[in-house]
């Protein structure tokens, strides 16, 4: 039985009070285009950091399936948030993984969430299609077994209030190059956000861009140091696995929202004849059809996250992972789209919650892996790698 299974203690979930001043205060940031200060407080002091923390250490002990599930519902009230606040959840699930399969050298991160402390990733950059398997960033050793980073990172969630960030870099000192990957805190210096993120959606996440100006980060902070390439390592899975599935339940959760105000807006409305628009048999197909479509991949979700927790050996674990990411991205923009569609032009204003999904829920196609690098990776588990 593990931590977070009935028997031991009750499941984590967001307090309904709490949820419904979430939304509220959603349109809000998108509008203002400004960072989610007020949830993350009131998440913290929920103990929303300290979820997937086992419970000796002071945590509720949830693994990746029901980390999964609070991700799914945090999305139905703000998406930016969810997928923001998510990246720490990413991190405090690989160590998870990590951990349950015979590895210590996460404890740096499980130690900082059960602290309340935040963590960010540092580790997408410009150009760089290859992702957590090379680096454009330097990493420079300083003699004692920590590393000095310069570089430029993107996307970097929670710019404005992270704890943590992790670090990734190329050293090429040696005869092989090496990415070392570590952590940094704040006190540290070296770090440099850009107040650039004015985009189409998601904007409460204040994903900004960071400049590392030759981050000095300690040897006790360097978690890992690994080959270049794609490599079998416990440290990859961990947060390749949390990443896909944590980031794929946030589109769940948008999925399942727009069916939901689908479902109200037609619920109210009768035809000039007065048929109840909700007896519209075209618009019962569309709903149906959005519904079991939102289902699918949530059930898809919920499995994989499973077997994750419950250390299933799966053969195709990145083809699985990726799968299932790009399909719950591309499910929930085509759901949204019919929403807009069924509900008619009232959605069609900046300010209403279906336009606001609309806009967020494209976000999902330029987070890792993307359609074509996840097609990429299929193939190859079907054909094998392409010849040199």
């Amino acid at each position: 039985m593990t931590e977070s299974t009935p028997g031991t203690r009750r499941p984590w979930t967001v307090p309904d009070d709490l949820l419904a001043r979430i939304a509220a205060r959603a349109p809000g940031y998108d509008a203002d285009n400004a960072f989610l200060a007020e949830d993350l407080d009131e998440l913290r002091q929920a103990g929303y950091l300290r979820i997937g923390v086992p419970v000796r250490d002071g945590g509720s002990g949830l693994g990746l399936r029901a980390t999964a599930a609070v991700q799914r519902t945090l999305a139905t009230a703000a998406p930016a948030t969810a997928l923001g606040l998510g990246m720490h959840q990413v991190w405090v699930q690989a160590a998870r993984s990590v951990a349950a399969r015979g590895g210590t050298f996460l404890q740096t991160v499980t130690d900082a969430a059960a602290a309340d402390r935040l963590l960010a990733f540092g580790v997408s950059e410009p150009g760089n299609d290859a992702v957590l398997f090379d680096s454009l960033t330097t990493a420079e050793p300083d003699g004692a077994g920590g590393y000095r980073f310069t570089g430029t990172k993107v996307s970097t969630s929670l710019a404005p209030a992270w704890d943590l960030l992790s670090v990734f870099g190329k050293d090429t000192s040696g005869p092989e190059p090496r990415l070392v990957h570590g952590f940094a805190v704040r006190a540290d210096g070296g770090v440099r956000h850009l107040d650039d993120w004015d985009t189409l959606g998601m904007r409460a996440s204040q994903s900004r861009t960071t400049i590392l100006e030759g981050l000095h980060v300690p040897a006790e902070r360097i978690v890992r140091v690994l080959p270049v390439g794609p490599v079998a390592d416990p440290f990859v899975f961990g947060i390749f696995a949390a990443f896909e599935l944590l980031v794929a339940s946030v589109y769940v959760g948008i999925a399942s929202r727009a069916v939901t105000l689908a479902v109200e807006r037609v619920s109210g409305r009768v035809a000039m004849d007065g048929t109840p628009r909700s007896a519209d048999p075209d618009v019962r197909r569309a709903v149906a059809a959005m519904r079991s479509a939102t289902d699918a991949i949530a059930l898809q979700v919920d499995a994989l996250a499973r077997d994750v927790d419950e250390l299933v050996d799966h053969d195709r674990w990145f083809p699985l992972l990726v799968g299932t990411k790009t399909r719950a991205v591309d499910t929930a923009q085509h759901v949204v789209d019919e929403a807009l569609r069924v509900v008619g032009g009232s959605a069609f204003r900046a300010s209403d919650e279906l336009a606001r999904l609309a806009r967020d829920v494209r976000a999902g196609q330029y987070h890792p892996s993307t359609r074509d690098s996840a097609m990429r990776t299929i193939a190859a588990a079907e054909f094998g790698p392409l010849p040199r």
